[in-house]
C-alpha cells in the first residue's frame, strides 16, 4: 500500500514533527510505501486557485498532485487549534480534490493538552467526508505530543505504539476494502 502522510502545523517549534515521525515509522513497520507532506516543505500560496484549474502548475503542485493522486489512502496529521485544524492543513487540502477520491484517511491529532486533538479530528472529518475520503470511524490522538513522543517519533513508554495497533489495522481493512472497489469501478461523478 502506498500511503501519503499529510502534516498540518506550520509553526515554529512544532510538534507535528515527532507526530509525523511516529506515524511514518508505524506506517512503515507494517511495509506500507510511505511519502510524506509537508506544507512547510511547499510554501503554498493562500488558495487562490485549485491544481485541477491549473493551466501551468508549478512544479510544487505536480509533485503533491501526484503523491497524492498514487496514495492507496491518507494519513491526516493535525494539531489543534481553537477547537480545529491548522489553517495550513485546510490550504493544502483544499487545493486537490479528485486526488481523494474512494480512498481512506485515518487522522493521528495532537495536542498540548490531554484531549489530543479530538475536537480538529472531529472538524477534519467532516472535510474529509466533503472530499470523498472516507475518514476511518476510529482516530489516534496524542495527548500532550511535547511530552508522550520522543523527537526522533517513539513515543516515551511505548504506549502510542500499542495503541496504534488497532487504528491501523482498521485502516488497512479500509485501504483493501476500497482498493478492491477502486478496481472494480468508480462511481460516476
Amino acid at each position: 500500500m502506498k500511503i501519503a502522510i499529510l502534516l498540518g502545523s506550520v509553526r515554529n517549534n512544532r510538534e507535528g514533527n515527532r507526530v509525523g515521525k511516529f506515524a511514518k515509522k508505524i506506517t512503515e513497520e507494517r511495509g506500507w510505501e510511505v511519502e510524506i507532506v509537508d506544507p512547510i516543505e511547499y510554501e503554498l500560496p493562500m488558495l487562490e486557485q485549485v491544481y485541477r484549474q491549473m493551466k501551468n502548475p508549478e512544479e510544487k503542485f505536480v509533485k503533491i498532485h501526484n503523491i497524492l493522486q498514487d496514495a492507496d489512502g491518507f494519513i491526516m496529521v493535525t494539531a489543534e487549534y481553537n477547537h480545529s485544524i491548522p489553517p495550513a492543513l485546510k490550504n493544502l487540502i483544499d487545493h486537490f480534490y479528485f486526488e481523494y477520491f474512494y480512498k481512506p484517511t485515518a487522522i493521528i491529532s495532537y495536542s498540548s493538552s490531554s484531549f489530543g486533538g479530538v475536537r480538529a479530528a472531529e472538524q477534519l472529518k467532516l472535510i474529509c467526508s466533503e472530499l470523498r475520503t472516507i475518514p476511518i470511524p476510529i482516530s489516534l490522538p496524542i495527548s500532550k505530543a511535547h511530552e508522550s513522543l520522543n523527537d526522533d517519533g517513539t513515543s516515551v513508554n511505548g504506549d502510542y505504539e500499542r495503541r496504534s495497533k488497532k487504528f491501523l489495522d482498521e485502516f488497512q481493512w479500509y485501504l483493501e476494502a476500497l482498493k478492491n472497489q477502486r478496481e472494480k469501478r468508480i462511481p460516476s461523478n
